[in-house]
């Protein structure tokens, strides 16, 4: 792992178009309720089995609720062989990210709704 990042200095490198790839690491059932934009869901409990799927990446940013089991994704991720991006955990987490910037969500048959949650109730 390379270090933590905040939800700012995230949300300044989504809007700068910089590639990174967003790992939420919550259930599915917590992504569909809310998540952050352009962000991809891997559960932690599938991550092992599924990290090949990030091996192209030059940066990966890890997401939980509150930024420590991303901590533990993000090591995970950087000590992967086929990994040589930049791997960071966001210290806020979904609840930072949220109070600040909302959540996207989806409709109950699973498509994009466009809407912001900004609601008082963290999805987790």
């Amino acid at each position: 792992m390379d270090d933590e990042i905040s939800a700012e200095e995230l949300h300044d490198l989504l809007e700068s178009g910089t590639d990174v790839r967003v790992v939420d690491i919550r259930s599915a059932d917590a992504f569909r309720r809310g998540r952050l934009p352009n962000s991809e869901n891997i559960p932690f409990r599938e991550l092992t089995g599924r990290i090949e799927e990030l091996a192209g990446a030059d940066h990966v940013v890890t997401v939980c609720p509150h930024g420590e089991a991303s901590v533990q994704a993000a090591r995970l991720v950087a000590s992967y062989e086929g990994f040589d991006g930049r791997v960071e955990s966001m210290a806020d987490g979904v609840t930072g990210w949220q109070e600040r910037y909302g959540l996207e969500t989806a409709a109950a048959d699973g498509g994009e709704t466009g809407e912001q949650d900004e609601g008082p109730e963290a999805p987790f």
